[in-house]
């Protein structure tokens, strides 16, 4: 059963690992990497990554991507949504935490957040306007 557009965005807010689709070459199928995500219904949908991966440069060079979440309990139920580029912007410290601590418990956010400065390094926050949704419940109606 496709979702209501509440239920679909409500679903989406919620902080599940998505994973991230784009086309990189037209000879080879999109690449897909997981991804933590971050979003309002509403809004826009916006991920960080280092500004010299694959995903990053694909994304930058075909300006959209997919992002799919899922559930298997109490019932199937996945959300996919696609749309452009609005902006791609440096990293904030604001976003950063925003973002590690809607995964992490908070104990373990500050040092998440070390580790990735100091291996890691910078990373850039891209933001999309959901376009296309694709969504649905596989459980009993």
């Amino acid at each position: 059963m496709a979702l209501t557009v509440e239920i679909r965005e409500q679903f989406l807010a919620e902080p599940h690992v998505g994973a991230l689709s784009v086309a990189e070459r037209p000879d080879r199928a999109p690449l897909v990497v997981p991804i933590w995500y971050q979003y309002t219904p509403g809004g826009e949908l916006w991920i960080r990554t280092p500004p010299d991966t694959r995903k990053a440069r694909a994304i930058a060079e075909g300006g959209r991507f997919t992002l799919m979440v899922q559930r298997t309990a109490p019932t199937v139920r996945y959300v996919s949504v696609e749309g452009p580029v609005t902006t791609t912007a440096p990293d904030t410290e604001e976003h950063a935490r925003e973002m590690v601590a809607r995964y992490l418990p908070p104990e373990k956010v500050t040092p998440f957040l070390t580790f990735e400065r100091t291996h890691i390094g910078p990373h850039i926050v891209i933001t999309m306007r959901p376009e296309h949704w694709f969504s649905s419940d596989l459980g009993p109606s």
